[in-house]
């Protein structure tokens, strides 16, 4: 009895013929089969990943990544869509222990008191001093905190004007923040 179409079972017969075409050195065959794997690994990983949205498709590759290196430990007794899949469950191990030891260096993103960083660039002396502790931060730091605390753009805006997602525009206003603080505490 053939699989039911659109279960896993029918996923996996039409894969497994393609990753064995694919192992004897069939390259259509390996490029049908890692899109095939592709697709599958986003949908697997996006419902675990919910809190890292950014990371998926770096995931993603690093996971078919780790399938091409490690084709040659393949055993034609598992199931591809298994073997794949506990591979992208190693990766994602891997990304959430990297995360958490980094995570873990960081305050949390409303923890910086902004009120601190308040100026007011009516004078010239102010505009300076903040002028003076910009160039302190690296670029993108001062970019963001430009673009979204004094010209007051919303992070979307920030993120097209410079071509960086808008995560990347939070951590750096975050981290840029966080630097000033402490360099007017050390001031």
């Amino acid at each position: 009895m053939p699989p039911e179409p659109g279960t896993a079972d029918d996923f996996e017969s039409g894969l497994k013929p393609l990753w064995l075409r694919a192992q004897a050195g069939d390259e259509a065959a390996y490029r049908e089969c890692l899109g095939r794997l592709a697709v599958r690994l986003r949908g697997y990983l996006r419902r675990r990943m919910q809190s890292l949205p950014d990371d998926l498709e770096d995931l993603v590759q690093e996971t078919l990544l780790a399938l091409h290196l490690q084709r040659g430990t393949y055993d034609p007794d598992v199931a591809v869509s298994a073997w794949a899949l506990a591979i992208a469950r190693h990766k994602l191990v891997d990304l959430w222990r990297r995360r958490g030891r980094r995570d873990a260096l960081h305050d949390a993103i409303d923890d910086v008191d902004e009120s601190l960083l308040v100026a007011v660039p009516q004078e010239a002396d102010t505009q300076r001093d903040l002028g003076r502790l910009l160039e302190e931060l690296p670029a993108a730091q001062r970019t963001a905190i430009v673009l979204t605390k004094i010209e007051g753009l919303s992070v979307a805006e920030a993120s097209r004007r410079t071509g960086a997602s808008e995560s990347a525009i939070k951590v750096q206003v975050h981290r840029g923040l966080k630097k000033l603080a402490a360099l007017v505490r050390e001031g």
